[in-house]
């Protein structure tokens, strides 16, 4: 019972920029992980950024100092800031979330429905 809402995608040039959003809503009682995965075609999944809620964060080495991922947890938000993309980030983006509904008794794991990022060279 955990909705994402994800926007922010879009085709760039290279060297551009995106910021990718992902708000949850739902009876959460608390979030632990948020994440951004990807997956280009004919490629496996790639978990390219997550925070804790700690907001300890760790990125796949591909996008580190390129990507930032942070979150707000008064709005139950993750972001995804995209800096100087190239066409190797070309792939569907998909946010994570992950905690426990309220009474706080139940784990959850919830997926957005993706959104395309294109960078054209």
């Amino acid at each position: 019972q955990v909705q994402l809402v994800e926007s922010g995608g879009g085709l760039v040039q290279a060297g551009g920029s995106l910021t990718l959003s992902c708000a949850a809503s739902g009876s959460i009682s608390r979030i632990a992980n948020m994440a951004w995965h990807r997956r280009a075609p004919g490629k496996a999944r790639e978990l390219v950024a997550l925070i804790t809620a700690a907001a300890n964060s760790n990125y796949l080495d591909s996008v580190k100092g390129r990507f930032t991922i942070s979150r707000d947890n008064a709005k139950n938000t993750v972001y995804l800031q995209m800096n100087n993309l190239n066409p190797e980030d070309t792939a569907v983006y998909y946010c994570n979330v992950e905690g426990w509904l309220s009474p706080a008794n139940t784990r959850f794991t919830s997926w957005a429905q993706g959104t395309q990022v294109t960078v054209s060279r």
